[in-house]
């Protein structure tokens, strides 16, 4: 045991230094917890609805909640019900199976309410388009009100589609 303390202290810290904060994030970090202290006056609950997606919108989605962004710092909660939300953010295209179960979250959403549609499957339908199997981009089933594209969009972009939807005053 002796050895091991000995070995520890003598090889110190081995991390990497935590990185510097970027100015653009601080800055839309900043506009997001006061618009959404403006507009809701306490946190925003997002309800999170995978249509069919590839997965890749939902990784920058969790990166948003780890501690780089830390999206619960400034006001913002993921919420497991719609009845519980006040914008639902919505990933992939809307496959027919999925088609119907997007319909009654949104109506399950409580007024007023926002949508956002994350990434090129959302905001287009993407590589997937119109078929069979699937109903497109997301505003094809339900009205959007701010569409991200990018494949996968950064968090920092997911963050300013939410910024937006909420500043523009167009809430159902």
């Amino acid at each position: 045991m002796y050895q091991l303390l000995k070995q520890i202290a003598k090889t110190g810290i081995v991390t990497e230094p935590a990185p510097h904060p970027d100015a653009a994030l601080r800055a839309v970090e900043q506009r997001l917890g006061e618009a959404i202290l403006k507009h809701f006056g306490r946190s925003l609950a997002i309800r999170h609805v995978d249509a069919g997606s590839c997965n890749g919108c939902e990784l920058e989605i969790h990166a948003m909640n780890g501690p780089h962004y830390n999206l619960e710092r400034i006001g913002i909660k993921f919420v497991a019900s719609p009845r519980h939300a006040d914008m639902l953010l919505v990933t992939g295209p809307v496959s027919r199976n999925m088609e119907v179960a997007l319909k009654r979250t949104w109506e399950a959403t409580p007024d007023p309410k926002l949508v956002v549609a994350i990434g090129d499957c959302g905001c287009t339908g993407g590589i997937f388009g119109e078929s069979y199997a699937s109903c497109g981009r997301v505003s094809n089933v339900i009205p959007v009100d701010v569409a991200v594209p990018g494949c996968p969009p950064a968090p920092t972009a997911i963050m300013q589609g939410i910024l937006t939807a909420i500043s523009s005053g167009e809430r159902r």
